[in-house]
């Protein structure tokens, strides 16, 4: 099976450029705490996101194809609620929902931290937004594993007091190739400096099919050029011979949703500034009441709506776990699918023709996340059902060896895709 699997990757590589330089890493700034060490021998565990990745997407990608066919791969996975980027990001790396974690939105206000957009260095950096969740690279620091990070919301923040051993600001334009070349220059790192854990962020995929709309010819280019980079990375293992020796978890945090042109309303056709303030705009709407004014807003805004609907934030859809955490509005609206809610001054630097959106119902196939697996620990020909990304957590730690911390996830939806023998 293994030569099968060295084969079909092998025939999956797509011609890649030269090795580039990649950057200098940013060293660990705090110390680990005591925790149990893992309590067998564990191979490293690669975790790899191509942001906005739908599982059509596949079609374009040999290289996760080759991947899926000799590992493992789930028919889907769920997101959380809202399906947007940071929250899912962090869910995945910390088995908690959203509501719980505390990273409710890609844009957010604290009554003590004040306001947290993902552009925002100095709010992203900041460890006091994420210490509602402990991620797996901060587990597996207090386990005394090293680790070692190539882009991933949190992970520039020292959270709990812990950093990565390794970690890089967010750079877009550090290439695919680039990425891949840092995480190959860890694994040569001699045993006792080498990573057990590794994240990857690829974010192409995303943008083009924000700009051009899900399955465009700018999109389908973006995952060709994130599956070449893991094609890069593929041969980078197999000619390290570590092809087999490493697990690698490829996952996507959500999918997208074509809007046609013209399918936008703008925020303050749906309350007067005067009356209420919206937070967050988008797909997830966030309004806050002016002072006094509450009844006036609900009146106005909750049920359902042309294009959307809103809700009192502890009165939302129980499937979607979301609405008691104090960062989340009063009220919620969520954009029906293929529709979206800007402001004025966006929606008027919006160029025509269609795009594409994610932020929508998790429950919509438009927006279902990838889940493929491959390494020692797993089990050739796996095809699971759909589950939820809180269970991606608690599989992370499996695969260290070590306890995860209280999380919202369970390993048994994925036991199937694991070796008993391990």
């Amino acid at each position: 099976m293994r030569t099968v699997l060295t084969s079909l990757l092998t025939a999956a590589l797509l011609a890649v450029a030269g090795c580039a330089s990649p950057p200098a890493p940013r060293p660990a700034t705090a110390a680990t705490t005591a925790a149990t060490a893992p309590t067998r021998a564990v191979a490293p565990v690669l975790l790899i996101s191509i942001d906005g990745l739908r599982p059509d997407d596949l079609a374009d990608a040999p290289t996760l194809q080759a991947l899926a066919a000799t590992g493992v791969r789930a028919q889907w996975m769920n997101p959380s609620f809202p399906t947007l980027t940071f929250p899912n990001h962090y869910t995945l790396v910390t088995g908690l929902r959203p509501d719980h974690h505390g990273i409710v939105n890609n844009s957010m206000r604290d009554p003590v931290l004040g306001r947290f957009s993902l552009n925002d260095r100095q709010a992203v950096s900041d460890g006091r937004w994420w210490d509602g969740g402990e991620p797996i690279w901060v587990t597996a620091h207090r386990a005394g594993l090293r680790t070692a990070t190539m882009f991933w919301p949190g992970s520039e923040a020292a959270i709990h007091g812990v950093r990565p051993d390794e970690w890089h600001p967010f750079d877009a334009g550090i290439t695919p190739a680039q990425r891949v070349d840092t995480v190959l220059g860890w694994l040569q790192a001699p045993p006792a400096q080498r990573p057990a854990f590794m994240t990857l962020y690829f974010d192409q995929v995303d943008h083009a099919e924000h700009d051009a709309g899900p399955a465009s010819p700018p999109a389908r280019a973006a995952v060709a050029e994130v599956d070449a980079a893991l094609a890069r990375l593929v041969e980078g293992l197999r000619q390290r011979g570590m092809l087999d020796a490493l697990n690698i978890v490829v996952v996507s945090d959500h999918g997208m949703a074509r809007v046609p042109d013209g399918q936008v309303v703008t925020v303050d056709t749906l309350v007067p500034a005067d009356i209420a303030e919206v937070e967050t705009a988008g797909q997830v709407v966030g309004i806050r009441p002016r002072p006094g004014h509450a009844a006036e807003a609900e009146a106005r805004l909750l049920g359902r709506h042309a294009h959307y609907q809103c809700w009192r934030k502890g009165e939302l859809p129980a499937r979607w776990h979301y609405g008691t955490h104090p960062r989340i509005p009063p009220i919620v609206c969520l954009m029906d699918e293929g529709w979206d809610a800007l402001s004025p001054g966006w929606k008027a630097k919006r160029r025509p023709g269609d795009r594409g959106s994610h932020g929508f119902d998790p429950a919509l196939p438009s927006m279902r996340a990838v889940f493929i697996a491959h390494g020692p620990a797993f089990n050739p020909g796996t095809l699971l059902p759909p589950f939820d990304n809180v269970d991606v957590y608690p599989l992370l730690a499996d695969l260290l060896g070590i306890a995860p911390a209280a999380n919202d996830g369970s390993l048994a939806p994925l036991r199937p895709a694991l070796r008993e023998a391990r």
